[in-house]
């Protein structure tokens, strides 16, 4: 007799029964066409690869989160993937290298993670996401942020707010105050706990002039809506162009979003940087309320485009999890209210056309099977009357 705790899962991999896996292969299928009417091609990188070209271009974490194993066939050692945009950057570097016009490439499938990054998250998420190679417009940014929340709402999620950043301004910022690249990584850890009093006592170590240790600490309060973009230009004006262009840009991103999205929350805040070693510009991440972190999130990553090999450096994109997406769905698929017929286990030709016709179009027909006596849950059957099979 086989032991009942030999079927204990992993921690942080589950499975999912009837009622979950239907919907989120509705909504799967559903954001497949999303996608396409977008004219965003669909892409299937591979599930392993060799380890060396799976983390090229991409960070440290991301080869802590990989799983690793050897190839029986070549002796290479080879990693399970972790997160597939690495792999569709890959993919359009060879495919723009064939096309002057943007690349929209999506994809969907699930990714396996060596940890969790938190006690509630899965470590096996069905990553699904978009990504728009070729253009270093603004306007790519927004397309990438409209299809997203397009996602969410086709997810029936409710109640979206949008959280937005520009990594553009922290790095001008330390580049400009003579902060060399450990200085600069040791800064953006403080800051992320959001510490003022930290924040001053690590430049303190650093010797930093006081006028970069108040903007530094100014940082942290640039947060809040749209007019907080105004303040910072004020408040950064020691930056150089560049720190006065990412807030400029962040001001058009929210007005062509407040076009489209009128009743869209906008949150901005410039030291929120938790993608800033792989994100290159504007960043930006979808909440609900009630849910702990994001559900949706992306940014423009214009250099993995080089490490990839690849002259056309412009990339921008979203992903998330269709997990997650599925257990935050507004609207949930009544199952028990859904029309199952019975069927009898009759061999007859008729009977066997009426069946076909259902299910084509789109009925639910179940079969009494020989073997049992008890009549499965349904809500209708099949029964001959007058010499002719209908349903009642």
């Amino acid at each position: 007799m086989s032991d009942i705790n030999n079927w204990v899962l992993p921690e942080g991999i589950e499975e999912l029964l009837p009622d979950e896996a239907l919907r989120l292969e509705k909504i799967r299928r559903d954001l497949i066409d999303l996608f396409a009417s977008w004219g965003y091609q669909f892409v299937i990188p591979p599930l392993i690869e060799f380890l060396d070209s799976l983390l090229a271009g991409t960070n440290s974490e991301l080869a802590l989160q990989t799983f690793k194993l050897t190839d029986q066939i070549s002796g290479k050692t080879l990693g399970i993937r972790a997160d597939m945009t690495p792999q569709i950057a890959r993919m359009a570097a060879h495919h723009i290298k064939k096309c002057d016009a943007p690349v929209r490439l999506s994809y969907l499938g699930t990714v396996l993670h060596a940890r969790g990054a938190q006690i509630e998250k899965s470590r096996s998420p069905i990553q699904l996401g978009a990504e728009l190679y070729g253009s270093q417009h603004i306007k790519s940014d927004v397309e990438i942020i409209q299809l997203m929340l397009e996602v969410l709402a086709v997810s029936a999620i409710q109640h979206v707010h949008l959280d937005l950043g520009h990594v553009g301004v922290y790095r001008g910022l330390a580049q400009q105050a003579g902060l060399t690249t450990s200085q600069e990584g040791e800064l953006l850890d403080v800051l992320q706990r959001k510490s003022s009093d930290e924040v001053v006592e690590l430049l303190e170590t650093y010797k930093l002039d006081k006028k970069w240790v108040n903007v530094f600490v100014q940082l942290l309060q640039l947060n809040g809506d749209v007019t907080v973009l105004e303040q910072a230009k004020k408040v950064l004006k020691l930056g150089d162009a560049s720190v006065q262009q990412a807030i400029e840009e962040l001001q058009e991103i929210a007005a062509l979003l407040q076009q489209s999205y009128p009743s869209l929350p906008l949150y901005f805040d410039l030291a929120e940087l938790r993608c800033y070693r792989y994100q290159t510009g504007v960043v930006f991440a979808a909440f609900v309320p009630g849910f702990g972190s994001e559900i949706a999130r992306g940014g423009r990553y214009d250099n993995l485009m080089i490490e990839q090999g690849e002259q056309v450096r412009s990339a921008t994109g979203f992903s998330a999890d269709l997990k997650v997406l599925t257990r935050l769905m507004a609207v949930i698929l009544d199952e028990q209210a859904k029309e199952i017929i019975l069927a009898p286990d009759v061999l007859d030709e008729n009977l066997q056309g009426l069946i076909r016709e259902l299910r084509t179009a789109g009925k639910t027909v179940i079969m009494q099977l020989p073997d049992s006596s008890k009549q499965p849950n349904h809500t209708a059957l099949i029964a001959k009357v007058n010499d002719k099979w209908s349903v009642s």
